[in-house]
This record gives structure tokens, C-alpha cells and sequence, in this order.
């Protein structure tokens, strides 16, 4: 072990509380292996069945530890898996066991979504008699209407609202992950936010900078950064005394929500948000389930 912790300073040149880490871990996992399996006398003896037992430990606790959550779980696994690996290089081991024990997954976290009135409470919040709150109003409705990124509204341009005049519905161009575009609605509230800003907030924002196409501009004229966008977000929570729920992707996560509980097609919400894949939308469809409840328990003749 002394030389994977060598090689862990001067190879990888890691820092020395992450060096203290690895070996806290590290010497645990040999006093596992001390103490359950009196067979193992040197790395090559050690099988995959092992280190699962090790991470199956980590998990329930043992004598002298506590249960580890998942995460914490899996960072031990990483300092164990390293080691296996170096030995692998190292030719002390025929084969890395490690590499085939899999991490503990944490539990997965439901997004967190707010009613229809909170959300109509929390764009309300800025202050409509000047050019911070004007702003602040657009890019709050913003996220609600499209389910936009706090990045992805941020990165927003002029050029990208062209379509927010359409005759029957008004389109904004939105820039996600991987530079995909994609043509997203907006809707009549957000679009006259929009309109509101462009017209009586950031002329006078932008009098104060080189000039420049982005959509939202801050007090010098230049584009928000994302930290004024989540601080926008927050200060309206504030407002409305929901700072401990509401979160700078809580309007994203409720957009998704309300539209599913709608009745909107996965797959259309999946296009709306601009998610590669469907599962990664499908976790909204869990958050559904007390309103389907609710909507069963009203609406079926044989409920009750």
C-alpha cells in the first residue's frame, strides 16, 4: 500500500488531505480483509468477492462504524479500486478485481416542483418600476415558459428571439448541451415580460456598456453571468419567503411537472427540455404521481 500512496504524491501529484483520505481508506479496507478473511496474505489472493463484502460493510456499518450513505460509500470503493489498479500496473496482481465491483448508486433525487400559485407568486416578485426588476421578471417567466437552463437563458441573444413575434405562436431559439438548438414555444405572459424588458430595461442597461448581443444584460451593460442569474432567482424567493424550497432550477422542474400533469406527451416535454435521452425525462413522471392520485380518486366511478 505504501507505494500506491507513493505513487499517489509523486505521480499524480494529488494533495496531501486527499493522500490522508486514501489511506484512512485504505486502512480500513486491509483491517476488513484482516479480519474476514484470514486467507488473504498478500494483494494477489484477494478476489472480487471480497471487496464486495467490503463495500457491503460500508453500506451496514460494523463495529466501530457507522452505515455509509452511498456517496460516501463510493468514494471509499474509488481509493480501493485505485489501489487494485496500481497493482494491476504493477504486475503484483494478475487481474484488477476491483474494476468489476460496482459503486453503490445513491438513491435517486426526485426534482423538486412548486404549485401553479407559487410559481404565479414568485415571477410577481420583482419590482416592475425599474430595470433590474424588469429583468428579473422576464427571466423568471422566461424559465417557466420554456424550461430553459439557467445557462441556456443566460447564453440567450437578441437574434434568438426573431421568433417571438410569430403570428400564432411565439418561438425562441435555445442553445443547450453539446451546442444542440433546438425552437422552443413561449407563452403570452413570458412574451410580454420579454417585450416589457427589451423595451423600457435594457436600452438603459446597455447605455452603460460597448453594446453587445446578449438578451440579458447586467448594470455595465454586459452579459448576466450566471451567478446574477441564480441570484435573480433567489432574491425573488426571498421576496415571497421561499428561499429554503425554491432553487435556481425550480422553475425548470415545475414547467416540466405542470406540463406532464396537463397531460403533455413525454416526449414532447423530452424535446422541450433538451434531454438526449427519455429516461433522464422520465424521472418527472414520478413526480406526478399524487396528482394522478388525486385525478384517479375524483374521477373513477370505482375509486371509493
Amino acid at each position: 500500500m505504501g507505494r500506491y500512496l507513493d505513487h499517489l504524491v509523486v505521480e499524480r501529484g494529488l494533495a496531501a488531505n486527499t493522500v490522508t483520505a486514501y489511506r484512512r481508506d485504505l486502512n480500513r479496507y486491509l483491517g476488513h480483509l484482516t479480519a474476514t478473511a484470514p486467507d488473504v496474505r498478500v494483494p494477489r489472493d484477494i478476489t472480487s468477492d471480497h471487496v464486495r463484502a467490503f463495500v457491503r460493510v460500508l453500506r451496514e456499518g460494523d463495529e466501530g462504524h457507522p452505515a455509509l450513505s452511498a456517496r460516501s460509500s463510493a468514494r471509499v470503493l474509488a481509493a480501493v479500486r485505485g489501489a487494485h489498479a496500481f497493482w494491476a500496473t504493477e504486475s503484483t496482481v494478475d487481474t484488477d478485481v476491483a474494476s468489476r465491483v460496482s459503486p453503490p448508486m445513491p438513491p435517486q433525487r426526485l426534482p423538486k416542483a412548486i404549485g401553479v400559485t407559487e410559481v404565479e407568486n414568485l415571477l410577481a416578485a420583482p419590482d416592475p418600476e425599474t430595470p433590474a426588476g424588469l429583468r428579473a421578471r422576464a427571466f423568471l417567466e422566461l424559465l417557466y415558459a420554456t424550461g430553459a437552463r439557467i445557462s441556456e437563458a443566460v447564453a440567450l441573444d437578441v437574434d434568438d428571439l426573431a421568433g417571438l413575434h410569430e403570428a400564432e405562436l411565439a418561438l425562441i431559439r435555445v442553445t443547450g448541451k453539446g451546442n444542440k438548438q433546438r425552437l422552443v414555444p413561449v407563452g403570452s405572459f413570458a412574451v410580454a415580460a420579454l417585450e416589457r424588458y427589451l423595451v423600457r430595461a435594457r436600452p438603459e442597461l446597455a447605455r452603460h456598456g460597448k453594446g453587445g448581443p446578449a438578451v440579458f444584460l447586467n448594470a455595465r451593460g454586459a452579459r448576466i453571468s450566471r451567478q446574477t442569474a441564480w441570484s435573480m432567482v433567489k432574491e425573488a424567493a426571498r421576496t415571497i419567503h421561499q428561499e429554503e424550497r425554491i432553487t435556481p432550477h425550480t422553475l425548470r422542474h415545475s414547467f416540466a411537472t405542470h406540463l406532464l400533469e396537463g397531460g403533455a406527451d413525454l416526449r414532447v416535454v423530452q424535446e422541450l427540455l433538451g434531454h438526449a435521452s427519455l429516461a433522464t425525462t422520465q424521472i418527472y413522471t414520478r413526480v406526478s404521481v399524487e396528482s394522478l392520485r388525486e385525478v384517479y380518486a375524483t374521477s373513477h366511478p370505482r375509486a371509493h
